[in-house]
C-alpha cells in the first residue's frame, strides 16, 4: 500500500499501547492519525475522514462507545469501519459494542498480528480503492500496479510526487486537502518541506493533466487548499 495508503485513526489513552499500534500500522504501510482521548478523536474526525478507526472503549472525556455512536449517526462518517478495542470480555459487552455500530470487537490483551489481519480484512471489504489497482475520476484513470495514468485515453507522464498527489486526490474526489495535510500524506510527518513545495507540485500535476487539452480538474479553494473536482 503505497500510492493508495489507507488512513487509520487510533484512539487509545494508554501511551505504550498506542505507540505499539502506531508502529505496527506504519510498518504495514498505513497513514496513521492518533488521539489519546475522546475529545481529541472527535477533533480529528471534524478535520479528517479516516478509512478505519481503531477505538478503545474506555477513554477520558468521551467514551469509545459514544464516539462510535456519533460516527455511525453521521452521514459523512457512517461508512467508516470501526474496530472496538476493550478489556471487557463478557458477551453482553461484545454485543453492546457491535449493536452500537462497531464492525469488529477485539478483547484486550490481543495479538497485534491478528489485529493487523483484521484491519486489512475490514479494509478489503469496505474500501475498494485500497485493493483496487485502478482509480477513476471522470476521464482520468490511474493504475497503481503499472504506475500509469491516462486522460481521455492518452498517456499522462507524471513524476513520483505528482503520481502520489493524484492518487491521493482520486481516492477522495471533491474533498478539500490543506497544504499541511498534503505534506503529511505525501512527504511524511517527520520530513520538513515548505508548504510552497506543495504549490509547485500541484502546478506540475495540473500542467501534465492538461497537456493534451481538457479542463483543469484540480480546484484551488482559497485559504483552504486543493481538491479534485
Amino acid at each position: 500500500m503505497t500510492a493508495n495508503k489507507a488512513t487509520v485513526l487510533v484512539v487509545e489513552d494508554e501511551h505504550a499501547q498506542r505507540e505499539i499500534l502506531l508502529y505496527n500500522l506504519k510498518a504495514e504501510g498505513f497513514f496513521v492519525l492518533s488521539a489519546a482521548d475522546g475529545d481529541e478523536a472527535l477533533l480529528h474526525l471534524e478535520e479528517n475522514t479516516p478509512d478505519l478507526i481503531l477505538l478503545d472503549w474506555m477513554l477520558p472525556k468521551v467514551s469509545g462507545i459514544e464516539i462510535c455512536r456519533r460516527v455511525k449517526k453521521s452521514k459523512a462518517l457512517q461508512t467508516i469501519p470501526v474496530i472496538m478495542l476493550s478489556a471487557r470480555c463478557e458477551e453482553f459487552d461484545r454485543v453492546r459494542g457491535l449493536e452500537t455500530g462497531a464492525d469488529d470487537y477485539v478483547v484486550k490483551p490481543y495479538s497485534v498480528v491478528e489485529l493487523m489481519a483484521r484491519v486489512r480484512g475490514l479494509l478489503r471489504r469496505t474500501r475498494a480503492s485500497v485493493c483496487s489497482k485502478q482509480l477513476t475520476f471522470e476521464d482520468i484513470v490511474l493504475d497503481s500496479e503499472t504506475y500509469r495514468v491516462t486522460r481521455d485515453g492518452l498517456e499522462v507522464k507524471l513524476g513520483p510526487t505528482e503520481f502520489r498527489l493524484l492518487s491521493n486526490f482520486m481516492e477522495k474526489p471533491l474533498r478539500v486537502w490543506s497544504r499541511e495535510q498534503l505534506l503529511d500524506r505525501i512527504w511524511g510527518q517527520n520530513i520538513y518541506v515548505d508548504t510552497r513545495t506543495v504549490d509547485v507540485h500541484i502546478g506540475r500535476l495540473r500542467k501534465a493533466l492538461c497537456k493534451h487539452g481538457g479542463n483543469d480538474p484540480i480546484r484551488t479553494v482559497r485559504s483552504a487548499g486543493y481538491s479534485l473536482g
